[in-house]
């Protein structure tokens, strides 16, 4: 009878008991983090630093996009973080990419409707705009559309240095300067976190080519790690507080980076303070247990089998447990802050309207006009009948492939931004272009092909070409270029332009020129392109980049006059492959799949050298036309502090005839008795608002002493020597408008820093 009596009392309790025992279990948000970490086992630790692949176990793709392991909530989403709901832990959304959501259009759950994103101008464009403001407006563009596809985490932007012309993903990129790169990345941050979603700056560091990614070991000296490939990563982070960083796929002097303690905690966070977490690129590293020791929070996109490996690390001592809770808690921390976690309703609606007229505004700005003879652009009263020749003016390319593309709802080509803007295209032309895509497609498919590839340059024949220069006022011809993730651009044919492009501009240029007629030319590329041969034809060169997915309008508004270019090249163009410091070691040895590459320009990368060796260039780093003229009308600089610091005061005239924005850019000239140095080196920058002709703006410009200093690896040490420094103010590099200096009586360290990531072998870096 007591036995039964235990037992009725005990049915009766259970419920209560179990309802008790949830009460008491920590809750996220509800009990302090530790406490719920206290509260983890050691399998559901292991589990939140791995993604969420193990619980589904396979994953498909649709619309060509992989759908990874979101558990279908969004479909083409990069990812999914695990979830621990019994500590009210949910499981967060991290999505590509650079230039927009890139998610599946299409969805098997709802056929009702098209689930698009805008393309946005990728990065190498914001960066020509030289407008953080700017690029900070994009940035909340884009972070609306993160939040409103219920995405918690976008992993972008992608920050690393054009070292070399040919890596394949340089356009995700921003700049050869790292100035430049931390600012437009801090900038976009800014604005994408504005809106409560997170952001993952990638790829950290010194992933500066696709070849081997995954295996290759950047050989590179301190300096030029310090001054140049992690300087704007450390810009971003200070300006922005980005959620979360990740590691690339590269070994760096001998360790991969998503292993390697030296970069991920002893420079990012003891150094740097950076406070969020680190996940790793898709399938980056190898020891999974040494990864969670370097401070590699999460492993992504999370593998069967590798939460039990750090388990089992754990279990037989090697890996501490506090290495564990250390990155456990940094993720819960970051998880807080989510949408999912404090469940927002998420429309899955965005303001996509709105965001079209941001990135043309946008990609508008960040057109770089290089060439202008006789100012034929913009395109006169005269001008009603335009040729458009090239393929890429009927097919524009928006962005480029990969974890960079963009499941957009359009793009609009060039002939069709001009034809918007109120001029007549020829029809015939127009015509044959269209014909021959559809007859190039079709010899493909025939073929065996199932996605056809870009058709070969058309062939236009003399005969229309000539008849086009009779009855047409202008023609404009695109050049277009395209690369993307997993493989570099080939030198010979996406460098250089191939023999049947150079002909055709060759003959519109004759048969155009014949009739006292012009030809503009217009670049929607990649990357740097190769200008011998073809350059001398054109009366006017349009760089557009790949301006997103209003293209053609934006581009029509700067050949019409609507928008007065104000576009500056981020990175330099120069005569000759050969000319770039990194083109004798890119992409390293052995050339088919490089085991390792060495840095051997050093810190001498882009204008850094160009200018301290006095190679010729085609265009200049911060080079790019107006359609009217500005000057320097007053230029001072304040007296400097003890440890360097100063401030420039500046005033800006449009003396033009017509409303322009003009950019601003401060070079410093340092002393160099102690330690080679570059020429100059960008250390500010500034775009001056519309200003109408006459009209003038003050501009103001503070420069530290430590953005003066120069790395010393002897001495682990940041320095401001001691000595004379030139302070000039310039529209381009090599377009100085006026030049102050003054002394410096004592050298002053600035910083002193850990001595990590040092290369085996001194390395025979270049030297002036």
């Amino acid at each position: 009878m007591k036995l039964y009596l235990q037992l009725f009392f005990a049915l009766i309790l259970f419920p209560f008991l179990v309802q008790a025992q949830a009460v008491n279990t920590p809750q996220l948000g509800k009990s302090t983090v530790k406490e719920v970490i206290a509260a983890m086992t050691l399998q559901e630790k292991a589990q939140l630093v791995v993604g969420a692949t193990e619980l589904k176990k396979a994953s498909s793709t649709e619309n060509g996009t992989t759908i990874g392991f979101t558990e279908q909530r969004v479909p083409g989403a990069a990812g999914i973080m695990a979830a621990i709901p019994r500590l009210g832990i949910p499981a967060l959304i991290v999505s590509d990419g650079p230039a927009g959501v890139r998610i599946n259009p299409i969805r098997k759950a709802d056929r009702s409707r098209t689930y698009y994103a805008t393309a946005f101008p990728v990065g190498t464009s914001l960066a020509s705009t030289w407008d953080t403001k700017l690029v900070e407006e994009v940035g909340r563009a884009f972070g609306n559309e993160v939040k409103e596809y219920g995405i918690d985490i976008l992993l972008a932007p992608g920050m690393n240095i054009h070292r070399n012309p040919l890596n394949g993903r340089n356009f995700e990129y921003y700049s050869e300067d790292p100035l430049i790169s931390g600012k437009m990345a801090g900038a976009i941050v800014r604005g994408i976190q504005s809106n409560g979603v997170g952001t993952s700056v990638k790829h950290f560091s010194g992933n500066n080519q696709e070849a081997n990614r995954n295996g290759v070991d950047v050989i590179i000296s301190e300096r030029a790690l310090r001054e140049i490939y992690l300087r704007g990563f450390k810009i971003a982070i200070e300006e922005s507080d980005p959620w979360t960083v990740m590691s690339s796929y590269n070994k760096l002097n001998g360790v991969f980076t998503a292993e390697s303690r030296s970069l991920l905690t002893t420079i990012l966070r003891d150094e740097w303070k950076f406070k969020g977490f680190v996940m790793s690129d898709w399938g980056g590293g190898r020891d999974r247990p040494a990864m969670i020791r370097a401070g590699n929070d999460l492993i992504m996109p999370g593998r069967p089998g590798q939460s039990d490996m750090i388990v089992a690390a754990v279990n037989n001592g090697t890996l501490d447990v506090r290495s564990l809770d250390e990155s456990v808690e940094r993720i819960l921390n970051i998880i807080l802050k989510s949408p999912t976690f404090n469940k927002y309703a998420y429309s899955d609606k965005p303001d996509l309207r709105t965001h079209a007229d941001v990135v043309r505004r946008a990609a508008a700005e960040a057109i770089v006009l290089l060439k202008n003879e006789n100012k034929v652009l913009p395109f006169s009263n005269k001008t009603k009948s335009i040729a458009v020749f090239g393929n890429t003016s009927f097919k524009t390319i928006a962005g480029g492939w990969g974890s960079g593309d963009v499941n957009k709802a359009y793009v609009i080509s060039v002939i069709k931004g001009i034809s918007n803007a109120g001029y007549t295209v020829d029809n015939d032309l127009k015509k044959d272009y269209l014909h021959y895509f559809t007859r190039d497609s079709a010899v493909q498919m025939a073929a065996g092909a199932k996605w056809p590839k870009a058709a070969l340059e058309m062939v236009v024949p003399d005969s229309t070409i000539e008849e086009k220069a009779r009855t047409c006022d202008i023609a404009v011809l695109t050049i277009g270029r395209n690369s993307g993730e997993t493989s570099d651009r080939d030198l010979e044919k996406n460098y250089h332009l191939l023999p049947v492009e150079t002909e055709l501009i060759r003959k519109v240029a004759e048969a155009f020129h014949k009739r006292n007629k012009k030809l503009i030319i217009v670049l929607n590329v990649a990357g740097v392109v190769d200008m011998k041969g073809w350059k001398d034809n054109a009366d006017a060169i349009l760089l557009a980049w790949q301006p997103g997915q209003e293209a053609g309008n934006s581009i029509a508004d700067v050949l019409s006059g609507n928008v007065n270019p104000s576009g500056k090249l981020a990175t330099t163009f120069p005569l000759n492959y050969s000319d770039v410091s990194s083109s004798k070691n890119f992409p390293g040895t052995p050339v088919e799949k490089p085991l390792s590459v060495i840095y051997q320009e050093g810190i001498y990368v882009g204008y850094r050298y160009h200018d301290t060796f006095k190679v010729p260039v085609n265009y200049e780093f911060g080079y790019g036309l107006s359609y009217t003229n500005f000057a320097v009308t007053s230029y001072s600089i304040s007296k400097p502090s003890a440890d360097g610091s100063f401030e420039i005061n500046c005033r800006i005239k449009n003396t033009g005839k017509l409303a322009g924005k003009q950019v601003v850019q401060i070079y410093i000239a340092a002393p160099t008795s102690s330690l080679d140095k570059p020429a100059q080196e960008l250390k500010a920058f500034g775009k001056t608002v519309l200003l109408s002709p006459g009209q003038s703006q003050q501009m103001r410009f503070t420069v530290r002493g430590q953005d003066l200093a120069s790395f010393y690896s002897d001495k682990s040490a940041w320095v401001t020597d001691a000595g004379r420094y030139e302070v000039k103010i310039g529209f381009s590099s090599r377009d100085i408008q006026n030049t102050a200096s003054f002394v410096l009586k004592n050298s002053v360290v600035v910083g002193k820093v850990n001595k990590v990531i040092a290369p085996v072998l001194p390395l025979n870096e270049f030297k002036p």
